[in-house]
């Protein structure tokens, strides 16, 4: 099978490694883009497709099908923000986050989601983000999701997603199947540690390689290190190259100067290089109102093996328990299922010594279950913050308090119930004290007495979302509806640290149709072309 991002370089595509660079370098462009996921890659197309020139910074490496092996021993470390074990600062959330070219969207699970329509009508009420709408977004959400082939799943689920069918049907629950950006997709099973057949539309096959085939730059393991600015202008951005092990600074510096600046390294990233480099932020928001969908694991054995490895690895979901309460009441929960391969599963599991060999022995009967909790819209619900480490790399404060954990309660309690209507014969919530139980009634009193708290009651994410907020005024947003900085005329931010909240459902697309918008505004007005007919 060809390697189209290998056939590319061979035809000429513009890639500097910066782990290669003998000596310092300086670089111009009319835009340079930090961050090479969800945001960075859809405006990269966007631009380049307009004629501008555009750089593309990456801190992490060229990766590749025919270095996806399927392996996570290699794929954690190469493609993963610190080997897949990035943390809050109490260590008590571990955070899954891509950090390769093609950002997160090179290694996620291809769930395709649009914005909920509640989470619009509560951005307009609370942000004065009336632009957006279910209206006003549904035609950027189409052209995403037919340029990235997002489309109804129509394989049977694996039996992994078929627990949480079954058991939500027993139980009179609705479900849903999960649309997903893939084309000739194998059914594999491996795609958090990247398609090896090229299958999974991510940035890394689609909009990157379109914006490298129009003359775009890509510089890859080189940390954006600080932008410079001058009144309400930036200058330039100074980057810090990294070695091979993508870790350590070589010695080596870049420094990019741009008409336009677009930052897109996440909403840890994002927040962590305008932090770094003292970009105006007279109301103190910045980094703060960062959001994850906090996420509880229930894990059971099944009578039958389910090989959770194998098959795509999300295809059913539940909203049924996001809607038992107003949107700012209790905090809500979306209903997923999991992949699971050993060495994923060995580090989140709970217990130690034989009481963790016990359930490793019955890997291949496992089923797991996922809640992500909502959070961002009740009153006493704020999220976390991004602040700089003595070392000026970002750290994620995230406490976990009274709302989050009477929601994680409720979650672990129902997808314990839907389990077992599946036909469990014994199920674990992922906490260090749970014993497991072998029936619903008694895992209905032991949850309901497990003391939950930090570090007690595993907590995991893979969305990270926030620390840019929108909104219509500086008073309550770093950026505006657009993505543009209220202070900094030549910056903008393109990704999800500007949603002023968590979704409820997986971020991507919504990341897609918002960057899709933005970047055609702004395309528009660097290269003086028409608007796009959608708008």
């Amino acid at each position: 099978m060809q390697d189209p991002i290998k056939a590319g370089l061979a035809a000429g595509w513009k890639h500097i490694d910066a782990s290669l660079l003998a000596r310092d370098l300086s670089v111009e462009a009319d835009v340079v883009i930090v961050g090479s996921g969800a945001g960075g890659g859809v405006t990269a197309d966007i631009l380049s497709d307009a004629g501008l020139h555009v750089v593309l910074v990456e801190e992490g490496p060229l990766r590749s099908s025919s270095d996806f092996r399927m392996r996570e021993a290699a794929a954690y470390p190469e493609l993963y923000q610190e080997s897949a074990s990035r943390k809050t600062a109490d260590k008590a959330i571990n955070i899954l986050q891509g950090r390769c070219v093609g950002g997160s969207t090179t290694v996620n699970w291809t769930s395709s989601f649009r914005t909920p329509p509640e989470v619009f009508d509560y951005w307009q009420r609370q942000f004065g983000l009336r632009q957006l709408s279910v209206e006003s977004m549904s035609s950027w959400f189409a052209v995403m999701e037919h340029k990235l082939r997002v489309r109804a799943w129509d394989t049977p689920p694996n039996a992994n997603n078929k627990v949480l069918a079954a058991g939500a049907e027993k139980l009179g629950i609705p479900i849903g199947a999960i649309k997903r950006n893939v084309k000739g997709c194998w059914n594999l099973g491996y795609c958090g540690m990247g398609c090896p057949t090229n299958a999974k539309q991510s940035m890394l096959l689609t909009t990157i390689p379109a914006a490298l085939q129009r003359g775009a730059s890509l510089i890859t393991r080189l940390r954006a290190e600080r932008l410079r600015f001058a009144g309400s202008r930036v200058t330039a951005l100074d980057g810090v190259a990294l070695q091979a092990d993508g870790l350590h600074p070589s010695g080596r510096r870049v420094h990019l100067r741009a008409r336009h600046f677009v930052i897109a390294g996440g909403a840890i990233g994002s927040p962590a290089l305008l932090l770094r480099s003292g970009v105006p932020d007279p109301q103190r928001l910045l980094g703060k109102r960062t959001f994850l969908h906090p996420v509880l694991i229930s894990s059971a054995l099944m009578p039958e093996r389910v090989d959770a490895y194998a098959g795509a690895p999300q295809s059913i979901y539940t909203d049924h328990f996001l809607h038992q309460a107003p949107i700012d009441g209790p905090l809500g929960f979306k209903l997923e299922t999991p992949p699971l391969h050993p060495v994923l599963y060995a580090t989140t599991l709970q217990g130690f010594g034989e009481t963790h060999v016990k359930l490793m022995r019955e890997f291949t009967n496992v089923n797991v279950l996922l809640a992500l909790l909502r959070d961002g819209f009740h009153p006493e619900s704020r999220g976390g913050q991004v602040r700089l480490g003595s070392d000026g790399l970002p750290v994620l404060d995230y406490p976990l308090g009274d709302v989050i954990w009477e929601a994680a309660r409720r979650a672990l309690l129902a997808m314990a119930e839907i389990q077992f209507a599946a036909g469990a014969r014994w199920v674990t919530p992922v906490h260090e004290t749970a014993p497991g139980y072998s029936s619903w009634a008694e895992a209905r009193t032991g949850i309901a007495e497990l003391p939950l708290k930090p570090l007690l009651c595993r907590v995991v994410s893979a969305h990270v979302m926030g620390g840019c907020g929108m909104a219509d005024t500086p008073q309550r947003g770093v950026v505006d509806h657009r993505g543009r900085h209220f202070w900094l005329g030549n910056l903008s931010v393109h990704d999800g640290s500007v949603f002023p909240t968590s979704l409820g459902a997986n971020p991507q697309l919504s990341i897609y149709g918002l960057v899709a918008r933005n970047a055609s505004l702004l395309a528009a007005e660097l290269s003086g072309r028409p608007l796009p007919a959608i708008l």
